[in-house]
């Protein structure tokens, strides 16, 4: 599956409404099919993400964001069940602590950024504070229009310091958020994810899709790009993301540490089998 279509290219300008969060046009498939070919990424991830871990060269920050309901939580469980646990970690960033409104507003994030080895996934990130405090006038303009090119900045420094970086905006329509946060409602299991306040955000719509479209294409670099991944189809998403993270670990090419000689080799396999 060729995901180059998702990526954005550096100084794109994206316009969302122009991208169908239906699409599942570059699968040559059913949903089924679907699911069977993500079952096989996820094997091969599994193996190749614990080759990353033993091999202690980079890290890799994956950031999901996306309007409420796109179904950042639900890429977290797909497409990482099975991993080596003590290799991934999921950061998630809420509304900012004193302490942490006291710092610039990187602190938190370089914190929590990948180790060698480490996978991170960031459920939400640093690009709320370009998004929310935007949509709802928390900060100037003069100062959230300086944000851009510190992430950049930020996100180039990491990279050149080997961690690699995949960001995917999860693409859902205002109808799919409506039809999933009905289902939050009517599935008791799920009442506890419903947040009355999503309700007062969905008014805000328009104005986060425009600070999304700046986000895409002010931030999407050769060294750190983003994916928008049609996501009203939930395992269509799980499916390009996989892929993408699969292809990344790929052309990093890890390899195990060699920690013993023949000699050694041949000494413990003489004291097991004796």
């Amino acid at each position: 599956m060729n995901t180059e279509a998702y990526r954005v290219k550096p100084d794109e300008n994206v316009k969302l409404d122009e991208i169908d969060p239906e699409d599942i046009d570059d699968f040559d498939g059913n949903k089924n099919e679907g699911k069977e070919e993500l079952a096989d990424l996820t094997t091969k991830l599994e193996s190749l993400q614990e080759t990353f871990y033993s091999a202690h060269k980079h890290g890799i920050l994956i950031v999901l964001q996306g309007m409420d309901t796109s179904g950042k939580d639900g890429t977290v469980r797909h497409v990482f069940d099975g991993v080596n646990p003590a290799g991934v970690r999921v950061a998630s960033f809420k509304a900012p602590t004193p302490l942490e409104l006291s710092h610039d507003f990187l602190w938190r994030i370089h914190a929590q950024a990948p180790e060698k080895g480490e996978v991170v996934i960031f459920n939400r990130s640093h690009y709320e504070d370009v998004l929310i405090v935007r949509v709802h006038d928390l900060l100037p303009e003069e100062v959230w229009k300086k944000r851009y090119d510190h992430i950049n900045n930020f996100e180039e420094m990491l990279t050149d310091e080997g961690t690699v970086i995949l960001k995917f905006y999860l693409h859902i329509s205002h109808k799919e958020q409506k039809e999933r946060l009905l289902a939050r409602l009517d599935t008791p299991e799920k009442q506890w994810k419903f947040n009355p306040e999503d309700l007062k955000e969905r008014d805000y719509w328009k104005d986060y899709e425009k600070a999304y479209e700046a986000v895409l294409s002010k931030t999407s670099t050769k060294f750190a790009p983003w994916y928008i991944v049609p996501a009203n189809h939930k395992w269509f998403r799980d499916l390009i993301i996989a892929q993408v993270l699969v292809d990344a670990l790929k052309k990093l090419h890890p390899e195990p540490p060699k920690t013993m000689d023949k000699k050694e080799i041949a000494k413990y396999r003489k004291e097991l089998e004796g």
